[in-house]
């Protein structure tokens, strides 16, 4: 771009008559438009400032290559020489990134004309998305193509060169959490088998600051309040050929909650009546996400109560020799400030409607920081972008403000073809499709396919997270499923049918699950089996044939895990209960309890308990099916075999089944951790555990055909020590497990060595 204002021969002031201004060499620019960017002074002459000013703003249009400005006389002459048009914008040798996308990120449009800062501004901005994408290692070249009539085609021929992986990640200044811990908490990982799969190796510098405030909330939901991430970098490795990211982190020193309090400032709002909503207890870990909570909760309760504008703020203060932090919740009457908009941006796959009903608030109402905070955190829950971020500017008067979203989508279907093996099903393989934001909708949709040696089967599921609002869930599922005769059981069986679901939030960590189920089921035997050798139970529920089952049901879950995937504390506890009877053949009520804890113990260990337990009875006048009973085995106490404990027919001759009972319990203490000297990108834990359990009450048939079964029924308890080991792959958790049983029946069947890998039935 040339641009100059030539003097004049003769001096300004030589001539009182107005300026005149001559445009020369425009073609598609009319004249007059040219000169309205000209503003004389009072005498209508254009002095030098108005003409320096005129330059400027032709020149700010984009609309011209050169632009130069000479007085003669008082005639200004304006030589022009317009910009090209850009005829077609393309791109070509990209792969990794589409057409489309690419097209939304650069400036220089069709149609427009063509300007070079422009163009060297959009090559900076194809770089940034290719780095976004782990490719640092990306050329672009920009090349105009002449098309004639002042008409050009901007073509923008990219070499995106090879992934530029995270190699290694490395933490600095951590000593309450180890590494294994901590790449548990963060998205990025380092390059390894897994990671060639799921993607989690690419350098993306937003991905790495949201990992930095990962680590920052993990420390502060742990009792160090005053833990931050100093330091957060990425560093290119010529050596390796990849990035190694490091991560320099002050803990602080661990804090327990001493006082906790209310105190309200606003007017007429008795604090007394809110002192049920603290979430944070006295005496325990500090813990971040509990004062955050608690703030949600006060809000909601004061604008129930009538006070919208009011915010509850904690106060803490610290004792650093008790290593204690008392809290106090103030309550202030803020400014009377409104929404105005929503707007949302980014989303280029997510609806709208997606995002905002992740909102307590909307356009209107009250602006509450807390909640807006509340739906950023909700937001980033759902999995479905890659970035979250929630910012405010003022709106068209002071009492107003803009709430800006920025959501960054990210892939979200699923597409595998996997296989393995397990000492319960033998060899399996599973394809499996699905999406869990299906069109953009936020609906989950699945099918699967799956073949085993010993059983097969067939599922198709949806599901909408808020299809009654309110984040009331409605889903559906179709299944089949037929298991074989196998060396634990020597019969099979059919089960196909249908699941509805209505799933209700109760509270952030609570929330029910009602369910109503229609199923076929029916117990088969193995052809070419002799009907006189099968145990008497196993021979009624075959002769009975095919049972129509009409169940309600519901699942009221508790879940205050750090981490779903690898926790290192908090609770996860599924209440479960089911009623056949609502027609169909059978009746029975069932009732079943897990519980599991998890607490760190520091460095890279981690300690779980659990205790589950259930009970089954049937009701107008009916015994509970041999297929809806309890079973025993390595999935209550690991060390016995699948059907390997429990009531059992052991009259000779037959083939000594299990036939279930219609209670149980098992408890397990276990010790997790990771390997030394194996790199943690493999994923691979290792734990050691005890686990004990009783199968019993056996209350079906004992009789048939004038035969009497003769059947174990005692509770006896059985108990195991073992290691283990568990990998987390891309299909899903492969575990191996070798137990050694401390007690046990004498009919029992142990198999202290259990396997599985790949799809599960």
């Amino acid at each position: 771009m040339a641009a100059s204002v030539l003097p004049a021969a003769s001096a300004e002031s030589s001539s009182a008559a107005p300026d005149v201004i001559t445009v020369e060499g425009n073609r598609r620019i009319d004249a007059d438009t040219v000169r309205s960017y000209f503003h004389p002074n009072a005498e209508g002459r254009y002095d030098e400032m108005a003409r320096d000013a005129a330059l400027k703003a032709l020149i700010a249009t984009g609309l011209f290559d050169d632009v130069r400005i000479e007085r003669a006389g008082n005639r200004l002459v304006v030589h022009l020489t317009e910009a090209k048009v850009l005829e077609r914008v393309a791109f070509e040798g990209n792969k990794k990134i589409k057409d489309e996308d690419l097209s939304g990120l650069v400036q220089s449009k069709a149609r427009g004309s063509l300007q070079r800062a422009m163009v060297q501004a959009d090559v900076g901005r194809i770089l940034d998305a290719y780095r976004h994408k782990g490719r640092d290692d990306v050329t672009v070249v920009p090349e105009v193509i002449d098309r004639g009539n002042d008409r050009v085609d901007l073509v923008y021929t990219i070499n995106e060169g090879k992934k530029t992986p995270v190699k290694r990640i490395i933490f600095v200044g951590n000593h309450a959490f180890g590494d294994r811990q901590l790449k548990a908490v963060i998205n990025t990982s380092a390059s390894s088998l897994i990671t060639l799969l799921t993607g989690a190796d690419v350098y993306d510098p937003d991905r790495i600051n949201d990992d930095r405030e990962r680590l920052r909330n993990y420390y502060r939901n742990h009792g160090y309040a005053d833990a931050s991430v100093t330091d957060a970098r990425a560093e290119y490795d010529p050596t390796i050929k990849g990035f190694i990211v490091n991560f320099t982190i002050d803990e602080g020193q661990l804090y327990n909650f001493g006082d906790i309090s209310i105190a309200s400032n606003v007017p007429g709002l008795n604090s007394d009546k809110l002192n049920r909503l603290l979430v944070a207890r006295s005496g325990v870990v500090f813990d971040g996400s509990a004062l955050d909570r608690t703030s949600e909760a006060l809000s909601i309760e004061m604008a129930k109560l009538g006070y919208p504008f009011a915010h509850a703020a904690p106060r803490m203060m610290r004792n650093a020799e008790a290593r204690k932090i008392d809290v106090a919740f103030v309550i202030d009457e803020g400014e009377r400030t409104y929404i105005e908009r929503i707007e949302i941006h980014g989303n280029t796959r997510t609806r709208d409607y997606v995002i905002r009903r992740e909102f307590d608030i909307a356009e209107g109402d009250a602006y509450n920081r807390a909640l807006i905070d509340r739906a950023e955190r909700r937001l980033k829950n759902l999995n479905y972008f890659k970035t979250v971020k929630i910012t405010t500017r003022p709106g068209s008067t002071s009492d107003r403000v803009v709430l800006d979203v920025e959501a960054d989508d990210q892939a979200t279907g699923d597409f595998s073809i996997s296989g393995g093996y397990s000492t319960t099903d033998g060899w399996l393989g599973e394809v499996k499709i699905g999406d869990r934001n299906f069109y953009g909708t936020g609906d989950i949709v699945q099918a699967s396919v799956s073949y085993g040696q010993y059983a097969q089967g067939a599922n198709l599921s949806a599901t909408d997270p808020d299809l009654f609002g309110n984040h009331v869930s409605g889903g559906g599922e179709l299944f089949y499923r037929q298991a074989f005769s196998s060396p634990y059981q020597s019969y099979g069986s059919n089960t196909y049918g249908m699941n509805l679901s209505l799933g209700t939030p109760i509270t952030e960590q609570t929330s029910a699950l009602w369910r109503y189920s229609l199923y076929d089921q029916n117990v088969t035997l193995a052809p070419g089996t002799s009907a006189a050798t099968v145990s008497l139970p196993v021979r009624q529920a075959a002769a009975a044939g095919p049972q129509l089952v009409s169940a309600v049901g519901d699942t009221v879950t508790y879940n205050s895990l750090d981490n779903n995937k690898m926790p290192t504390s908090g609770f996860n506890s599924q209440l479960r209960q089911d009623l056949a009877g609502l027609g169909g053949d059978v009746k029975f009520l069932r009732t079943s309890e897990d519980v599991r804890y998890y607490q760190s113990l520091g460095s890279d260990l981690v300690a779980m308990v659990r205790g589950q337990g259930g009970y089954i009875t049937g009701w107008g006048g009916q015994q509970v099916p041999l297929m809806n009973s309890f079973f025993g085995g390595p999935s209550m106490v690991r060390g016995f075999a699948p059907n390997g404990f429990g009531p059992r027919d052991l009259t000779p001759g037959s083939t000594m089944d299990n036939v279930g009972g219609s209670m149980y319990w098992a408890t397990t203490a276990e010790l997790q951790s990771g390997i030394p000297g194996v790199p943690d990108e493999y994923g691979l834990r290792a734990s050691a555990f005890v686990d004990a359990g009783s199968v019993f009450g056996y209350k079906g048939p004992t009789t048939f055909s004038g035969q009497t079964a003769q059947i174990a029924n005692a509770n006896i308890i059985r108990s195991s020590v073992g290691v283990g080991l568990t990998w987390a792959s891309p299909f899903g958790a492969l575990t191996a497990s070798y137990a050694a049983p401390l007690s046990k029946a004498g009919y029992d069947v142990v198999q202290p060595f259990n396997f599985t890998a790949g799809p599960s039935f």
